[in-house]
């Protein structure tokens, strides 16, 4: 292709089962890199094991259960300087960390949020499953009034990280020990529970979220790394080294 304007290729980083510890110190370097022009735009795609997060507004009291219980439970938690209330994470719920510079996709806050919404609600209709953004005082993607992907992000000088959640089928009982979001009264429902076809497998539904945040983000193509491309980087961020 000569003379067109420059392909955009979005980095896909397939990680597999991260801790959320481990996650959130290969984001933070992930940043540092995106900010310096070390790495380009990039997309973490994970599962974490059981772990409650707040954010920033530290909700401790939609945290149902007491702090040292979780362990019994089989979870962690971490408080975060992410935006949005307490949620899960868990096995078979696919995680999103896009390391995006704003201002080169050309998105404000605002379009961006509304972009990784749009990416779960296209997977959603993949499956026939009907999906919608929250609405006043909600957060995340809806299918009626049970929620099936949260949604909580951190910019800091147009640098983006944290990122979406989306249920393929976590273990639902976990979200009875919180405040999913600081939305009471609602449910929590997942891909599984809505779709009336068979789903394939996990890493399928994961590299449908990429794609479809790519194309909404305008990038050309997605490159794709598996863990073991990315090991050093994990190894490091998780021990602290740069």
């Amino acid at each position: 292709m000569g003379g067109g304007a420059a392909r955009r290729v979005l980095e896909a980083w397939r990680l597999g089962v991260v801790k959320y510890g481990d996650a959130l110190r290969l984001q933070e370097r992930l940043v540092a890199d995106r900010r310096a022009g070390r790495v380009p735009d990039l997309v973490l795609s994970l599962q974490h094991p059981p772990t409650y997060t707040l954010g920033k507004r530290r909700t401790d009291h939609n945290l149902l259960v007491p702090e040292s219980s979780l362990a019994g439970l089989g979870a962690e938690l971490y408080r975060t300087e992410r935006g949005g209330d307490v949620t899960f994470h868990g096995p078979r719920q696919a995680v999103l960390y896009p390391i995006l510079s704003l201002r080169d996709i050309g998105l404000g806050a605002r379009r961006y949020v509304e972009g990784l919404e749009s990416a779960m609600i296209e997977v959603a209709s993949l499956y026939g499953v009907k999906s919608r953004p929250g609405g006043a005082c909600e957060t995340g993607v809806w299918v009626g009034d049970r929620k099936i992907g949260a949604i909580g992000v951190r910019i800091s000088s147009g640098f983006t990280c944290h990122g979406l959640a989306f249920n393929i089928d976590p273990d639902l009982g976990y979200f009875k020990h919180i405040v999913p979001c600081g939305i009471a009264d609602k449910e929590v429902t997942s891909l599984r529970r809505e779709a009336a076809v068979e789903l394939p497998p996990d890493e399928v539904i994961h590299e449908q979220l990429v794609q479809s945040l790519a194309t909404t983000f305008r990038f050309s193509d997605v490159k794709v790394k598996d863990d073991s491309e990315c090991a050093d980087m994990i190894s490091s961020a998780a021990t602290g080294q740069h």
